[in-house]
């Protein structure tokens, strides 16, 4: 059974920093595309960051994240991790976060219907 279980989500004030962790696990499961999406109530979910590995490897963000947001593995202890900077009120969402075994192209990589596996998500409040 896969699980991706997020955690480091909390209230903070603008241009604040946090550091989200995704945990993977399931012995079947080869996260070669990971991603964070996130979502507020009565919105789509929103694609972030994602980070495929392996030869030709390559990461992803969205144009509002860009530059303020990182994503990065610790691929020893299954762990996905997104490093938010200069954090605006418009970044408070639920933050999930997603995986898949494929090595999605990168057009595919933003798109939610690419990943079977997820997490539960965990709240990010930015207080402005």
């Amino acid at each position: 059974q896969v699980q991706l279980v997020e955690s480091g989500g909390g209230l903070l004030q603008a241009g604040g920093s946090l550091k989200l962790a995704c945990q993977t696990s399931g012995q079947t499961f080869t996260p070669t595309t990971m991603a964070w999406f996130r979502q507020v109530p009565g919105k789509e979910r929103e694609f972030v960051a994602a980070s495929r590995r392996g030869v030709g490897g390559t990461t992803r963000y969205a144009d509002s994240v860009r530059g303020r947001f990182t994503i990065s593995r610790d691929s020893g202890k299954n762990t996905l991790y997104l490093q938010m900077t200069s954090l605006k009120a418009e970044d408070t969402a639920v933050y999930y976060c997603a995986g898949t075994g494929s090595g999605l192209i990168f057009s595919s990589m933003a798109r939610a219907d690419q990943y079977p596996y997820w997490g539960q998500g965990t709240q990010v409040t930015v207080s402005s």
